[in-house]
């Protein structure tokens, strides 16, 4: 185990270079990290240094084997794949039905706008759920809301299968909704409370591609559950991988809800993660917490990029998604199967924009902190977002407006290409927005995530329920023309200004 001198030395070193830096640069920000680590005692950095073979942390972990900065690189890994599957199941449940619209009017007896309605509503249950949940989850931990929201939506979904009616099987709908959505808003949260600050876009690029993907990875698959089995058994295994889901969270997934101050802790790290269901942190719960993450409207730096991620997350994937069935089926004739198959470019483009959202950002800060010595600021990562503009504004214009140029039963590949440029447009957008948005607000990881998923979410509602009248009035060249414009000023044009002003905007103590 490294000594209490060498862990000076490296403080020492440090700090001179920081100040050959300001010899050489002029003043710059003091080294916050070396300051902390100096504060320390002895046995606290001895500890650092044997957990983690450096001091060079942010932030800077307790001293105990609970705190989820300490954990070994492959128990964050897996916890942080179970909370990002979580997340994906939220809007892979959403449209998991979207291939079997047609199926679902003719079995209930409605329109096929109608049908489409029960995506519509789930979305946004998505949206508001998670103001209830949060407080909770901070109150007594991500673990126990992680399994009740799979106990019940496992229940919601057994209750849709078998649903005699249209208003029977939206009820349900609406259960599943609500229980399946804390994962996919305070998922932030648990990538913030486990990841140190340099790694953070691309294990929050891992959670934010899985909640991505949920969109057009369900119906590829369930495209053939409908065709071959009937759409109900889309809910039986809807349900039953809930069910392997709170096994495997039940065993594998630990308590991320870590409070350094003011908490006793158990003796055993394996209790404290594992079997600790008591109240975490003792502040009393009161109203004010189920709607404070709506007061992110007042922060520019969260606001920004939630209104600005929310338009992109509208065309590049809401659209794509929402539309291809409707607008393909009625076009080509494609039966779900056939229907399920269109999203396989969404699902390639999003991966592929992850690659930059996610590693490439990362890699984006990390080499800016290597030239200057410290970190650089949060509106630096922002540069990389214009190519996920550029490439959501593209694909969207590609998929209408070939789509609107494919002569009818003759389909041709090109409106997927501009599908899957959109969705990899979508994907660097969504990371490192959102991630920019989590840097400004560290210590309130959890009330961002809601606050941009309530935004996401809303809006993602309403769109298809003006697409049909937009393609109608205006046709499909037309609508390229305007989600265009909608994209440009609503998000392009914001991000410039966040760039330019952000530094004044955002908390000071960053």
């Amino acid at each position: 185990m490294a000594s209490v001198d060498e862990a000076h030395v490296i403080i020492s070193d440090k700090r001179r270079e920081d100040h050959e830096y300001n010899e050489e640069l002029g003043p710059v920000q003091t080294n916050i990290e070396s300051e902390e680590i100096a504060a320390l005692s002895s046995e606290h950095r001895n500890y650092l240094l044997k957990r983690h073979g450096t001091l060079a942390l942010d932030p800077v972990p307790d001293m105990h084997d609970a705190d989820p900065y300490n954990w070994p690189q492959s128990r964050k890994i897996i916890n942080l794949l179970l909370v990002a599957f979580h997340a994906m199941m939220s809007t892979f449940t959403a449209a998991a039905i979207q291939s079997a619209f047609e199926n679902i009017a003719e079995d209930l007896g409605v329109s096929l706008q109608k049908a489409s309605y029960l995506t519509s509503l789930f979305i946004c249950v998505l949206g508001v759920a998670p103001l209830f949940w949060r407080p909770l989850s901070n109150r007594y931990g991500r673990r126990p809301i992680f399994l009740l929201s799979l106990a019940i939506s496992l229940v919601g979904n057994i209750g849709c299968a078998n649903s005699p009616t249209y208003a029977t099987m939206g009820l349900c709908r609406a259960i599943t909704a609500f229980f399946i959505s804390p994962a996919g808003a305070i998922g932030s949260a648990v990538v913030a409370e486990t990841f140190f600050r340099s790694d953070r876009a691309r294990y929050m690029g891992v959670w934010t591609l899985l909640l991505t993907l949920g969109v057009p990875v369900a119906p590829l698959i369930f495209g053939f559950v409908a065709l071959r089995v009937g759409y109900r058994w889309i809910y039986y295994i809807l349900a039953i991988t809930n069910g392997v889901q709170f096994l495997l969270y039940l065993f594998l997934g630990p308590e991320t809800r870590y409070i350094r101050k003011g908490v006793p802790r158990a003796t055993s790290a394996f209790k404290e993660e594992y079997f600790k269901f008591t109240r975490i942190d003792p502040t009393p719960l009161r109203f004010w917490d189920f709607v404070q993450p709506l007061t992110f409207f007042k922060h520019i730096c969260v606001l920004i990029p939630a209104c600005a991620y929310s338009m992109i997350f509208l065309f590049g994937s809401v659209l794509c998604s929402v539309e291809i069935p409707q607008l393909f089926g009625a076009k080509f004739h494609f039966n779900t199967q056939q229907l399920g198959l269109q999203f396989i470019g969404m699902i390639v483009g999003g991966v592929i924009g992850e690659q930059i959202g996610g590693l490439l950002s990362d890699s984006w800060m990390n080499s800016k902190k290597r030239k200057t010595g410290e970190n650089p600021q949060p509106e630096y990562r922002l540069w990389l977002s214009y190519a996920g503009h550029l490439l959501t504004i593209c694909g969207v214009v590609v998929f209408l407006v070939q789509l609107g140029r494919a002569p009818a039963l003759h389909w041709n590949v090109t409106p997927i290409i501009g599908a899957a440029i959109a969705s990899a447009g979508n994907q660097i957008v969504t990371t490192i927005l959102v991630t920019y948005a989590v840097d400004c607000y560290r210590d309130e990881a959890s009330g961002v995530g809601v606050f941009i998923t309530f935004v996401r979410q809303m809006w993602g509602f309403i769109g298809p329920f003006w697409f049909p009248p937009m393609f109608t009035n205006v046709g499909l060249y037309g609508s390229a023309g305007i989600a265009a414009a909608l994209m440009i000023t609503c998000s392009v044009i914001p991000t410039m200004f966040l760039q330019w002003k952000g530094r004044s905007w955002r908390p000071a103590s960053y």
